[in-house]
């Protein structure tokens, strides 16, 4: 009894020295991107999208939400594979040395998958939303003033949340080398899912039919190549079992 107790708390020494690792590569990479935002800022303005908005500010704090939100971006982007990187070396103790290795190539797919998900975002879902709200203030004759948080906002609400969502192959392999998850049940889910993750798309998506078209059909195949990573992952487990 003594023996698992001490077990169970190495184990959650382990998973906290884990946890300070994280925090504190994010601490550090949220104070890197604080120095180099105006840096990126100036990139991000530089831009083709960005050539025919005016970035005013409406009050004292916009300047510094965007430093910060720029930041944070900076922040999720490095401490992303260092994070999954933590999480692998935490589980590996428990893994066989071919599981491991398995495991291991999670990182650098993860991380390109985000990556992939934010520039998908940036290069084209981004400027497809700004054309359309700007077509819609057009219509009504409204003149258009726009502030950077504003337009940040806007952004960083878009980028983050379709980054996210692109790691969905990732996660359903790694719950599948779990045994959480079945190339069985993702099948049977298959109408569910794909009801959630239309909902997902129009959420996330300018409120026009193209824009959903372009962000939901990619989510869709994220899920159908989901479903055969699972299975070729569950036929080897069965086949070393």
């Amino acid at each position: 009894m003594e023996e698992k107790e001490f077990t169970l708390v190495e184990h959650l020494e382990e998973l906290r020295k884990r946890l300070i690792i994280i925090c504190t590569v994010f601490v550090i990479t949220l104070l890197i991107g604080f120095v180099f935002a105006p840096d990126i800022l100036q990139f991000l303005k530089s831009q083709d999208v960005a050539q025919h908005v005016d970035w005013n500010v409406f009050g004292y704090t916009d300047g510094i939400s965007i430093y910060v939100k720029c930041a944070l971006l900076v922040a999720i982007c490095f401490t992303l594979p260092i994070g999954m990187h933590q999480l692998w070396q935490f589980t590996k103790p428990g893994l066989t040395n071919k599981e491991a290795t398995s495991a291991g190539t999670f990182i650098p797919v993860a991380f390109i998958l985000f990556l992939a998900g934010v520039s998908f975002s940036y290069f084209i879902m981004f400027p497809l939303m700004l054309n359309f709200m700007s077509n819609i203030n057009e219509s009504i004759g409204a003149t258009e003033t726009y502030g950077m948080k504003q337009y940040f906002t806007l952004m960083f609400n878009l980028l983050i949340p379709i980054g996210l969502v692109f790691e969905l192959p990732v996660v359903i392999l790694f719950l599948t080398k779990l045994g959480i998850v079945t190339p069985g049940r993702l099948r049977k889910m298959r109408k569910v899912s794909y009801f959630i993750l239309i909902v997902i798309g129009v959420m996330i998506s300018p409120p026009d039919f193209v824009s959903d078209f372009l962000i939901i059909i990619p989510l869709l195949l994220l899920f159908e190549i989901s479903i055969i990573v699972s299975e070729k992952t569950y036929k080897k487990q069965l086949k070393n079992a």
